[in-house]
């Protein structure tokens, strides 16, 4: 990719606000017009008379997630045997301690110290999990069965679907946001394009087995075939999409038209898909926000410890193996980052657009781009502690 293309354009510089815009006209949706989001989410395929996929945000989903892995050049997988140390510490980072940090610290702060605050007696209701059909009153994990509107549905705790939403980040690595970040910090562009392959494939095979495992330890609901079609949904439809509509105009246009014309068009497209999906979620969570301003602040500083604790272990370990700052920077900052489009995408097949879960997961969103800017600013400010 060009240099240009990794710059932070108006869009990507300005997220924090616009996600803040999103969030404050969705509450107010919420508040004053409640029937527009459930409208829009009452346009589902349904299985067995219940909501599977909600069409609107499916729709929106995609076009968050084809323009990230249109821009993903699978050719550089072959170049990963030239940086085995950068390649190796950054795929236990994100697959075998970023997960199950992000599970303990939410459940401390959620489950223990904030639990009291979020309502010890408070309630989400969720999806029961594809193809389970329970009776009302059964119990279900740390759930029970209830009646709906006429369709059944799960009564959780809500701190624990909150966790969902964090289990969800936490075992999806970034694989778009990162080449900015890589890019402002003066990293290896090179290194950075592996990493985004490889976590891509990988994620094909492990975002449901680790996710479904933290699920079930949560006791909270483990919907096999609806993580199976998130995936299928989610990642492996754009993710091949990307893939052969890449090839395709690269072929018929050649790469600097596809680098400077076919993605400058579709960058916007990302960010205005993510904040409509934004709307609709918070005008769901309007009441409950308006009646418990600080449910964001609760969920937001366990992801925000999670995110410096995996930048701090990350940074440290690849100063004591003797990384160079440009693979360093960048697999710190890989292990730091979420791939929010696709928990908030899983999110809302698992357990609902309306779910604490989803919510959760939208947090994600608005603290991601001030922290990993004032984590890159680190980066450059201590390039002296690595070998030129």
């Amino acid at each position: 990719m060009t240099e240009k293309q990794h710059d932070m354009g108006f869009f990507e510089r300005y997220l924090t606000l616009w996600v803040g815009l999103c969030i404050g006209l969705g509450v107010l949706l919420g508040v004053y017009a409640p029937e527009f989001a459930q409208t829009l989410d009452g346009m589902s395929i349904n299985v067995n008379d219940a909501p599977v996929v909600s069409i609107p945000i499916a729709i929106c989903l995609f076009f968050m997630m084809y323009p990230i892995m249109v821009k993903i050049d699978f050719s550089e997988v072959v170049k990963a045997g030239k940086s085995i140390k950068p390649v190796t510490l950054t795929l236990v980072v994100n697959w075998a301690i970023k997960p199950f940090t992000m599970y303990a610290i939410a459940y401390v702060f959620l489950g223990l110290l904030f639990k009291q605050f979020i309502g010890v007696d408070a309630i989400d209701l969720v999806k029961m999990p594809f193809g389970l059909d329970l009776p009302v009153g059964n119990h279900y994990g740390a759930g029970v069965v209830v009646m709906e509107e006429g369709v059944k549905m799960l009564a959780v705790p809500l701190w624990r679907s909150y966790l969902a939403g964090c289990i969800l980040l936490g075992v999806a690595p970034c694989t778009a946001m990162v080449l900015v970040w890589g890019y402002l910090a003066k990293g290896n562009a090179g290194h950075t394009l592996v990493m985004v392959a490889i976590n891509s494939l990988i994620m094909l095979l492990l975002f449901g087995v680790i996710g479904g495992f933290l699920l079930g330890v949560g006791q909270l609901p483990v919907p096999w075939q609806a993580l199976l079609l998130s995936i299928s949904i989610y990642v492996a439809l754009p993710l091949f999409a990307g893939f052969f509509s890449r090839k395709w105009i690269i072929a018929h246009k050649g790469l600097e038209w596809f680098e400077q014309k076919f993605l400058h068009i579709l960058t916007p497209i990302t960010i205005v898909a993510l904040l409509l999906t934004l709307i609709l979620l918070f005008s769901f969570k309007g009441g409950v926000i308006i009646d418990n301003p600080l449910t964001i602040l609760w969920i937001a500083i366990p992801l925000a410890i999670q995110t410096i604790l995996i930048f701090a272990v990350t940074y440290i370990a690849a100063k004591y193996w003797g990384f160079s700052y440009e693979n360093a920077a960048p697999s710190a900052l890989i292990g730091a980052s979420n791939h929010f489009e696709v928990a908030i995408a899983t999110a809302v097949m698992l357990f609902g657009l309306s779910s604490g879960a989803a919510l959760a997961t939208v947090v994600g969103v608005l603290i991601e781009v001030p922290l990993m800017l004032a984590l890159v600013g680190f980066c450059k400010r201590t390039k002296n502690w690595f070998p030129s």
